[in-house]
């Protein structure tokens, strides 16, 4: 999309429709991560451990709060938003309950990671200010750094811990490319962000395809920081 195409805050019901979806998909992201890095740091095997994750959570909670200011600055209560993608989030998070906290921490960084670079995606096709603030919730705060110590470190002490966690972080981008579909897709509003409205820009069908490629080629570079096969 050209600069150009950058489209500029309007209140078009629809177009606030869609920002609504977007900012409650990631609002409730942001509340399932900071709960899930809580209950992992309960799991860490060391203090430094435990008081790193709560560190993250922390942030990810700042984050959560930032994005309900912001729907509520819309005048949408932040439940009302996140509401429609608790299924999509909350299946993703059944079907992927890790085994032990090393898992815990692959599926924070990989998993979560998949589903922050969609977001990033779609902010390609929102107002400048609903992408800052997208681009700034979803910004790393050494939580990659933190995950691929611990990882390395690990595989180090056992290699036979790498390919179990090569065969958990396959299975966590499948996992997570269907939850980023599920979301997409099953909402109008948010899908018209991607595929276009009238009169605004968006992706065709052949950049759809390119932008899932991105995902997985991402997700491969994760992985191999961590040291693990993808």
């Amino acid at each position: 999309m050209s600069d150009d195409a950058t489209p500029e805050p309007t209140d078009e019901p629809g177009y606030l429709a869609a920002v609504t979806d977007l900012l409650g998909a990631l609002a409730y992201g942001e509340l399932r991560a900071f709960s899930q890095l809580a209950k992992d740091a309960e799991l860490a095997p060391t203090l430094r451990h435990k008081s790193a994750l709560a560190l993250l959570a922390a942030h990810e909670l700042k984050n959560y709060t930032v994005l309900t200011e912001r729907l509520q600055s819309l005048g949408v209560e932040p439940e009302e938003a996140m509401g429609p993608f608790v299924p999509a989030v909350d299946a993703f998070h059944e079907r992927t309950s890790a085994n032990d906290w090393l898992e815990g921490l692959v599926k924070a960084y990989v998993g979560e990671g998949i589903a922050q670079d969609f977001y990033r995606e779609i902010a390609r096709y929102v107002d400048d200010d609903t992408r800052e603030l997208v681009v700034s919730v979803l910004e790393d705060t050494g939580q990659a750094d933190f995950a691929v110590t611990v990882v390395r470190e690990a595989i180090v002490a056992d290699a036979r811990v790498a390919g179990r966690l090569a065969l958990w972080g396959r299975r966590l981008v499948g996992e997570a490319i269907t939850q980023a579909q599920r979301v997409g897709v099953e909402r109008d509003a948010l899908a018209s962000i991607l595929v276009g409205a009238p009169g605004r820009a968006g992706a065709d069908l052949a950049e759809l395809g390119r932008m899932f490629a991105r995902l997985t080629d991402e997700h491969s570079r994760r992985m191999e920081r961590l040291g693990l096969s993808a």
